[in-house]
C-alpha cells in the first residue's frame, strides 16, 4: 500500500512539473536519483569507507579471547604402582624397611618385622590426578610496535581506494547527465521537426488546394496535380515518422530519469525557436582538464595505491616487532598442587619476527610490485596524451558545429525569402507549381538543417564540457 501511494506521489509530482515543463536540470536530478549504477556507486564508497576503518584499526591492539574444554577417558597417574615395590631392602639408620607382600592388601611396608599396609596406595593416589574434564580461557592482548612500514602503507591504500571511489561516482554521473542530455535534446530535436513537418504538410496541402482550383478553372493540368499530391503524401508520412520517433524519444528519456515509460514528459525547452549558443575559446588549459578529469584522477591515485603495494611488498623484508600480553585461566590447575578449581595467571613479552634467507623470494616480490608501479605510470602518461588528443578533437568539433550553425541561420532567412517570392509569383502566374514545390522543398531542408545544427551544436558543447571536466551537476 505504501509503494502505491509513494509510486502516486511521484507521478503526480512528475505530471505537475510536466504541465510547466521539465528542465534539463530536473531531468539530470531525477536520473542521478533513480539510476541504479549510482546506488552501486554510492555503495562502493561505503565500501571503502568501511576498508579505510579496517585499516585504521590495525594502528590499535588487539584483544582476543579463547576458551576450551575436553573430556577424557581416563585420568593421569605419574607412578606405575609395582615401581613402588623395590628390588631389595632399604636399611635406614632408624631402622630396617623391608617390602613385603601382605595377603590382605597385596603390599605393605614392614618396620622391624611390624607391617605397615596400604603405604603404596597412598602414594600412588596421590601421584593421580583427576582430568576426565578440562577448562581452559585466556585473552590475548597483541599490540604492533613495528610492521616493516605496511600497516602505514594499508592505510594509505584504503585512503587512496576511498577516493578512487569517490572519483568514479562522479564519473559515473557525469556519464549519466551525458545520456540524459542526450535524450533529452533529441526530443526537442524532434518535437522541433515536428513542427517543421505539419508546417511543410500545410504548405503543400495549400499548393494541392490552390492546384485543384486550378484545374477546375482549366489552367493547371492533372499531371501537375498529382505531382503535388505526391508530395502531401511524402508530407504526411514524415509527419507520422516524426511523432513516432518522438514518442520513442519521450520513453527513452523517461527510463533514463527512472520514471514509467508512458510518463507524460513535456520538456521547458520544446517551444523555443532558439536555444542560442556562444562560441568559446579556441585554446584550453590541459592541466586544468587533467585536474578536474575524474578519470584521470582516478588513474593517478590507482597509481599511488601501487607505489604502497610495493611498500607492502618490501616490509616482508624487514623485522617486526610486537608486544603481547595474556590472562589464563585453567581447571584443573597446578600452581598451589593439583586442584579442582580455577587458577589464573599471566604474561608478558614481546614477539620479533627477522626475515633471514628466503632464496631471493621476497625481494623479487618487491621488484615486481616496483616494476608494477612504474607500469601504471607509463600508461597515465599515453592516457594523458589521448585525453589530450580528445579534448583537441571535441573542440575543433564544436568550432566546427558553431559554424555550421551560423550558415544554417543565414541559409534558413534565404530559403525564407525564395518561398515567398516563389508563393507570390505563383499567386501572379509568374512561377508554376514546381517552381513552389522546389522551394518549399529547399524551406524544409534549410530549417531541417538549422534544427540539426543547433542540436548538434548544443551536444557538442555537452560534450566538450565533459572531456574538459566542465559537466556540473
Amino acid at each position: 500500500m505504501k509503494r502505491i501511494f509513494a509510486s502516486f506521489i511521484v507521478a503526480m509530482a512528475v505530471a505537475g512539473a510536466s504541465a510547466q515543463g521539465l528542465t534539463l536540470d530536473s531531468c539530470r536530478s531525477m536520473a542521478l536519483r533513480n539510476n541504479k549504477q549510482m546506488g552501486i556507486e554510492r555503495l562502493k564508497i561505503e565500501q571503502a569507507s568501511y576498508q579505510r576503518k579496517q585499516a585504521q584499526a590495525a594502528y590499535k591492539p588487539s584483544i582476543d579471547f579463547a576458551g576450551t574444554y575436553m573430556h577424557t577417558g581416563r585420568n593421569i597417574s605419574l607412578v606405575d604402582i609395582n615401581s613402588l615395590i623395590p628390588s631389595q631392602f632399604l636399611n635406614t639408620a632408624t631402622g630396617n624397611f623391608d617390602f613385603v607382600l601382605d595377603p590382605s592388601t597385596g603390599l605393605g611396608f614392614s618396620l622391624d618385622g611390624k607391617m605397615v599396609n596400604g603405604v603404596a596406595q597412598k602414594v600412588k593416589d596421590a601421584l593421580t590426578f583427576d582430568t576426565k574434564n578440562v577448562f581452559a580461557a585466556g585473552i590475548l592482548v597483541t599490540q604492533p610496535i613495528y610492521m616493516g612500514g605496511k600497516i602505514k602503507a594499508m592505510n594509505q591504500i584504503t585512503q587512496y581506494a576511498e577516493q578512487i571511489a569517490q572519483q568514479l561516482h562522479d564519473r559515473a554521473a557525469e556519464d549519466i547527465i551525458y545520456n540524459v542530455d542526450q535524450a533529452y535534446w533529441l526530443v526537442v530535436s524532434l518535437k522541433s521537426k515536428e513542427k517543421l513537418a505539419e508546417s511543410f504538410l500545410q504548405l503543400v496541402t495549400n499548393l494541392d488546394n490552390d492546384v485543384k482550383k486550378m484545374l477546375d478553372q482549366g489552367v493547371a493540368t492533372r499531371s501537375v496535380l498529382l505531382n503535388v499530391d505526391v508530395k502531401v503524401n511524402e508530407a504526411n508520412v514524415a509527419l507520422t515518422k516524426v511523432k513516432n520517433g518522438l514518442v520513442l524519444s519521450r520513453m527513452a528519456l523517461a527510463q533514463l530519469c527512472g520514471l514509467p515509460l508512458d510518463s507524460p514528459m513535456i520538456l521547458a525547452d520544446e517551444e523555443r525557436t532558439d536555444l542560442g549558443a556562444e562560441i568559446y575559446p579556441s585554446t584550453i588549459d590541459m592541466a586544468q582538464v587533467l585536474e578536474r578529469r575524474h578519470d584521470y584522477n582516478a588513474l593517478e591515485l590507482g597509481a599511488k595505491v601501487f607505489d604502497e603495494k610495493a611498500k607492502v611488498a618490501r616490509s616482508e623484508m624487514l623485522p617486526t616487532i610486537a608486544a603481547v600480553g595474556s590472562v589464563f585461566t585453567s581447571n584443573p590447575h597446578v600452581y598451589n598442587g593439583f586442584k579442582k578449581e580455577f587458577g589464573f595467571n599471566y604474561a608478558i613479552g614481546a614477539v620479533v619476527k627477522i626475515p633471514l634467507w628466503h632464496w631471493g623470494g621476497l625481494s623479487n616480490k618487491y621488484k615486481a610490485a616496483v616494476v608494477d608501479a612504474k607500469i601504471k605510470r607509463l600508461e597515465i602518461e599515453e592516457i594523458k596524451e589521448k585525453i589530450e588528443l580528445q579534448v583537441n578533437q571535441a573542440n575543433f568539433k564544436y568550432q566546427e558545429a558553431y559554424k555550421t550553425y551560423e550558415m544554417t541561420k543565414s541559409n534558413l532567412a534565404k530559403a525564407d525569402e525564395n518561398l515567398r517570392v516563389a508563393q507570390l509569383g505563383f499567386k501572379e502566374g509568374m512561377a508554376t507549381s514546381d517552381d513552389v514545390l522546389t522551394a518549399q522543398t529547399a524551406w524544409l531542408q534549410a530549417h531541417s538543417e538549422k534544427i540539426d545544427a543547433e542540436i548538434d551544436l548544443m551536444m557538442c558543447d555537452v560534450y566538450l564540457s565533459k572531456v574538459t571536466g566542465n559537466l556540473k551537476y
